[in-house]
């Protein structure tokens, strides 16, 4: 028989065995857990939206070194957003997204590809804001037409019926209702326009005007004149509307062929010829007519207001004026030299007038 001290050993070997067996220990067989410091117990992330990487709690949406997952790091120019690595500038310390534009000077953008630290300049014709474009760094209501720029309100070389508006294109011509031919509160000399004058007379500048006064001395033979002139205005061949914006503060009743106040579609010299002065548009007080009085249509033209006075002659040479809108005068055989004329044309003694021209324009058609 065997003894009881051999079978109480047979037991402690049998109980060790089984003891090694049921090891219940975190990492069997002894490898450390890489997650885990030596010595040290698993961290437990328990705040909402924190992931545990190694030994700290980190928000993957936005944590540059755990992108969207541990160890994830994006570059030196990324940020990370939603757990994804977008590029980004840092610029006089503040982050900016890629595309971002400068809020001092809309031709300027982040790019990080091209600089992470400073602003890069958009490429001289880029958008940047409605009708408008990137011109040498600088932003600016204008057009790039076939390689140029032009800026707003120029008008075509080629083609004085069109001009660049960028608010409806930046990229072509847009056609144009008229051609300003005068603007008021402008200087003339510098808009093409000469001067016939004669004491006594004065020529002054509103903001939206040009004045024109004349008057006659006492006693004298002869009065003022001022009479603007603009060679080249018109085409004579072709056919045109000559519109004038014009207020008639004063006017002395006219003599045939000669006015205080005047608009003529055709002048040569100063006072213009037998034909031209007889076509000639007069106004007095109350009446708009033709100098050589074969026409005539009451009208209140000193009723202190501007008025729009429209001469348009059509290709067979009919003439017609237009107050407002409103017809009062046709002829027929309306010859123009292409000069045009406005204000005061004679020096006879009592016939003058004083003028408010805002503006001369001759319409496309």
């Amino acid at each position: 028989m065997r003894s009881i001290r051999s079978i109480v050993l047979s037991c402690v070997v049998v109980l060790g065995f089984f003891a090694a067996c049921s090891d219940d220990s975190p990492n069997p067989g002894g490898t450390p857990d890489a997650s885990v410091p030596d010595g040290s117990v698993p961290e437990m992330c328990t705040t909402e939206g924190t992931t545990q990487c190694g030994d700290t709690c980190v928000n993957t949406d936005t944590d540059p070194a755990h992108c969207g997952g541990c160890g994830q790091a994006c570059m030196a120019i990324e940020d990370c957003r939603s757990g994804l690595c977008v590029a980004v500038c840092r610029i006089g310390g503040e982050q900016f997204l890629a595309g971002a534009v400068n809020a001092a000077n809309a031709c300027e953008v982040c790019a990080p590809a091209t600089s992470a630290a400073t602003w890069t300049p958009l490429a001289d014709g880029a958008s940047c804001g409605s009708g408008q474009l990137c011109s040498a760094g600088a932003c600016s209501a204008q057009c790039l037409i076939n390689g140029t720029f032009y800026s707003a309100g120029t008008p075509n070389p080629a083609n004085a019926c069109e001009v660049c508006t960028p608010a409806t294109s930046t990229t072509t011509w847009s056609p144009r209702e008229a051609i300003p031919l005068l603007v008021g509160g402008t200087d003339i000399a510098a808009q093409g326009w000469t001067a016939y004058s004669q004491a006594p007379n004065t020529l002054t500048y509103g903001a939206d005007h040009v004045r024109l006064a004349t008057s006659t001395n006492s006693g004298a033979q002869s009065g003022g004149q001022l009479l603007l002139a603009k060679t080249n205005a018109l085409d004579p061949t072709q056919p045109f509307t000559l519109r004038v914006t014009m207020q008639v503060e004063s006017v002395s009743g006219h003599n045939p062929l000669d006015s205080g106040a005047a608009i003529l579609g055709g002048i040569t010299g100063s006072v213009g010829n037998q034909a031209e002065r007889s076509q000639m548009i007069y106004l007095d007080s109350a009446a708009i007519g033709w100098a050589d009085d074969t026409q005539s249509s009451a009208f209140a033209v000193t009723d202190g207001a501007y008025h729009v006075y429209e001469l348009a002659v059509n290709a067979d040479k009919v003439a017609t004026v237009s107050v407002d809108g409103v017809a009062k005068l046709t002829r027929n055989n309306f010859v123009t030299n292409g000069t045009i004329a406005i204000g005061d044309q004679t020096n006879d003694r009592n016939v003058d007038g004083v003028v408010r021209i805002k503006l001369v324009e001759k319409l496309c058609q």
